[in-house]
């Protein structure tokens, strides 16, 4: 139990000193420093590193990160097909609406050129002649 109490206190401390030096690194200079400069000093941040995990060797990590692509590859494909078929049911309703008035409107063209032609055959005498049958 006493070793592992020194590991401990050994790893704080060592954490504790980096921790320091890395602080002390990144520290402004002083006002006194900056009199005896002759130009400001830009600090320029070290670029960024990605840093990229290696690839796992367990085949179930793999075979779990492989069905995870392939969920959201099934996911994004599902959607862009609802998506198209939600635009072509739009499109064919919006065609059908105009089917559907341009039918009626050509109906009652047929009706009303019927109408007038009925009307232009009939002679201008009186409507009842009186005739019983």
């Amino acid at each position: 139990m006493s070793q592992v109490k020194k590991m401990l206190l050994g790893t704080a401390f060592v954490a504790m000193g980096l921790s320091a030096s890395a602080f002390a690194q990144t520290a402004q200079p002083s006002a006194a420093d900056a009199g005896q400069m002759s130009a400001p000093s830009v600090q320029t941040a070290p670029p960024p590193q990605n840093i990229v995990a290696p690839a796992p060797t367990d085949p179930l990590v793999v075979k779990r990160n492989a069905n995870a692509q392939a969920s959201a590859e099934y996911k994004a494909s599902k959607k862009a097909s609802k998506q198209e078929l939600k635009a072509t049911s739009k499109e064919a309703k919006a065609q059908y609406k105009e089917q559907v008035r341009n039918a009626k409107i050509n109906k009652k063209a047929d009706n009303q050129t019927a109408n007038d032609e009925l009307k232009s055959t009939e002679p201008d005498g009186p409507k009842d002649t009186g005739l019983q049958h």
